[in-house]
């Protein structure tokens, strides 16, 4: 595997300033374009029921070309650097300011910081020694339980170069390096005739090596929560249905907030007015207290961008401020559209997608109550622990969310898990219904990732302790 860092405009094969010259005139009437080079390695082995069971290591290259004109985007893509592939490019991309006369857009400040180290994750450790510690992880998980009849790990790293090049010459570079490891353990017991299996997952994951962050504590970490989470699973009863006051947990619950709230928030979605929050700006949108923060500058962390796939320095936005509807998460041509800032939340899955606005890290403050205080307020309910698939639309706000690992709340004591517990609601109004919030904020421990027009991206989530009152609950208890 190669160390070296590329650079990628000398990979095409004709100078820079050729590549320069077909950009000026390829973007010569538009407001706003690049060019966005990729250079990609991605490494990934998984170990399943103790054999390694797949192994896979791939690299790519291209360039994608894009035109914005008002409203119209053009774009076109190739993994090929030629200057052949490019001009194919401009052609197909020029077509949309025909009979139009633009003023380019001014460039992104330069001066972004460096969140994470440039070191390619994929190096180190070895092959070898990433196969040695999945074997370890799987006999730890192993003799840590008789009940454990299946463990699966999985490591995953990969190092992106990007390059952005623009109209009037501005150059803009990031290295970008992910890592992340996740385990998912089952474990039975007997049941009548037969067993009950149930499963438990967890994860980690960071902008940095894996020799940063795999240690054995790590890792062993990591196999007790899929395990505890397995066997909490064991001992789970069918979840009642009907309306129930929901304590959330902190950290990885805000997965919902990410998806009943967040891609609400995106300018793209409330410029063209398909979002339940749009025309709602300056207005309460959510409970006095409440306030929710995408910040894309936390050193390190999966959803962090130390520039936007357009060049844009990310920021720290505040998008819901004691309640009230302040910010929305931008691109450079909506908020141009909308009379806004770019928030440096322009995000493309590769060089062969569009850039559209994403979230980063996407988080709840805290507030002043102890977790404990939030659960014993509880008369009858249900406290959320963690959260697993979902679907929401984002003109309604209405959402579907299944807990992976619930509990009731009965005179203010956690008690019985629940098993097929499903949160229904609608984001916008739910938001409203929060009462208490935790003092204590938690992020994720790094293994989103967020799905938009077909596209995926890493994101961080986070939150306090929330109180939520009269919440739809769908179970399975008769």
């Amino acid at each position: 595997m190669d160390t070296k860092q590329p650079n990628l405009l000398e990979n095409f094969d004709c100078s820079q300033s050729r590549i320069q010259s077909i950009l000026e005139n390829t973007l010569s009437n538009a407001e706003d374009g690049e060019l966005y080079t990729e250079f990609s390695e991605v490494e990934s082995l998984s170990y399943d029921n103790g054999k390694l069971k797949n192994g896979s290591f791939s690299n790519s290259q291209g360039f994608g070309l894009r035109a914005v004109v008002g409203e119209a985007s053009a774009y076109a893509h190739a993994g090929d650097l030629s200057e052949a592939a490019l001009k194919r490019a401009s052609d197909a991309v020029s077509a949309i300011q025909a009979g139009y006369s633009g003023t380019y857009s001014a460039a992104p400040e330069m001066n972004a910081p460096q969140l994470y180290s440039a070191n390619n994750p994929n190096i180190s450790p070895s092959f070898e020694q990433k196969v040695k510690i999945l074997e370890e992880i799987d006999a730890y998980a192993r003799a840590k339980d008789p009940k454990v009849r299946q463990v699966s790990a999985s490591i995953t790293s990969a190092w992106r170069v990007i390059e952005i090049l623009r109209r009037d010459g501005s150059h803009y570079r990031d290295i970008r390096p992910i890592a992340n490891i996740r385990i998912s353990i089952i474990a039975a017991e007997k049941e009548g005739n037969g067993e009950r299996q149930e499963s438990g997952s967890h994860g980690m994951g960071w902008r940095m090596g894996l020799d940063q962050f795999l240690t054995t504590e790590n890792w062993q970490s990591v196999a007790d929560e899929a395990l505890r989470q397995a066997l909490v699973n064991l001992e789970a009863i069918p979840a009642p249905a009907g309306s129930y006051d929901v304590v959330l947990g902190p950290g990885w619950p805000g997965v919902m907030l990410h998806e009943a709230v967040g891609h609400g928030l995106e300018g793209d979605f409330n410029r063209k007015g398909t979002s339940a929050f749009s025309g709602l700006m300056g207005e309460q949108v959510a409970a006095k207290g409440v306030t929710v923060i995408d910040d894309g500058t936390i050193a390190n962390r999966r959803g962090s961008l130390s520039i936007d796939d357009e060049g844009t320095p990310s920021q720290n936005t505040t998008l819901i401020e004691d309640g009230i509807l302040v910010g929305y998460m931008q691109d450079r041509q909506n908020a141009r559209l909308m009379g806004m800032e770019s928030t440096g939340n322009c995000r493309r899955e590769s060089y062969a997608h569009a850039p559209m606005p994403r979230m980063t890290n996407t988080y709840m403050l805290s507030g002043d109550k102890t977790h404990d205080e939030i659960v014993e307020s509880v008369k009858d309910g249900i406290y959320a622990k963690s959260f697993g698939g979902g679907q929401v639309d984002i003109t309604s706000g209405k959402y579907v969310f299944e807990c992976t690992e619930a509990y009731r709340i009965e005179n203010g004591k956690i008690t019985a898990p629940l098993k097929g517990a499903t949160m229904i609601g609608n984001g916008p109004q739910d938001m409203m219904r929060i009462k208490m919030l935790g003092n204590n904020m938690e992020l994720d421990p790094g293994f989103g990732a967020c799905g938009k027009a077909g596209q995926t991206v890493p994101v961080g989530v986070g939150q306090p302790s929330v109180l939520m009152e009269d919440i739809t609950i769908g179970g399975t208890a008769t």
